[in-house]
């Protein structure tokens, strides 16, 4: 786990909040709440709004635009919000802060409760590329060789061919796993468009190989690969596919 910096203590308002960056580029707002900090996702998780925009009262987080809000120190829904907010560990020493950032395989749910030998062994296949806004991650028919894991930005996905497309309606967090078909048998190729809308660092890892390490680790396998189920089944009951 890195530890990264990211503002002095003096930069954050009394019981208020501010956007930041780490230095390895990681984007967060941090809030002060009396003596203690806390950090979490710069963006909304319902649509692109800076959450910085937001109002926040020393405990609780209101999203400015559709009234979402979290507790500040647990990240939890309140009220209308239907999702978590991503939060972060930070640590203050002296007056820096500095934010404990953990690798996107770590931070996802698909491969939670998975053994530490067997994440060790994932994070070691994973290739982290960078794409700038608008790159193509990958097109229908493409092979489906490589899984993706979300670590920062946004990705959109599309459905049909050619002027035929219509987004899928998919907003992913860190960690989120697409690009599924490379663990799954008898689906070669892709059946969706994927392409950055901001810059985004995925973790690019084979699917055989990924199989191959699970395959080693049954109890962790049989794990993941329930959860792989369920996470299909839950986008396929919703308009699109990845």
């Amino acid at each position: 786990m890195a530890k990264q910096f990211v503002c002095r203590t003096g930069d954050i308002p009394a019981n208020g909040m501010k956007e930041c960056e780490a230095d390895g580029g990681l984007k967060l707002v941090v809030a002060n709440s009396g003596a203690d900090y806390f950090a979490f996702q710069a963006i909304c998780p319902h649509q692109e709004v800076p959450l910085c925009e937001g109002l926040y009262d020393g405990a609780v987080v209101t999203c400015h635009m559709h009234l979402w809000q979290w507790d500040v120190r647990s990240g939890a829904p309140i009220g209308l919000a239907e999702a978590p907010l991503e939060r972060y560990d930070l640590s203050v020493e002296g007056d820096s802060i500095y934010v404990e950032s953990k690798s996107a395989i770590d931070v996802g749910t698909l491969f939670a409760g998975a053994s530490e030998a067997t994440l060790a062994q994932l994070a070691a296949l994973a290739r982290r590329e960078t794409y700038p806004p608008g790159a193509v991650v990958y097109r229908v028919g493409d092979p489906a060789d490589d899984f993706f894991v979300l670590d920062s930005g946004h990705v959109e996905f599309q459905i049909g061919r050619d002027e035929r497309t219509s987004p899928a309606g998919f907003m992913l967090r860190k960690g989120e796993v697409f690009g599924w078909a490379a663990l799954l048998e008898g689906h070669p190729r892709r059946i969706a468009n994927a392409r950055a809308l901001e810059e985004s660092a995925l973790l690019r890892i084979n699917g055989t190989e990924a199989l191959r390490v699970l395959e080693a680790d049954p109890q962790s396998g049989f794990l993941v690969m329930r959860r792989l189920s369920a996470l299909i089944a839950r986008y396929l009951a919703e308009p699109g596919a990845k």
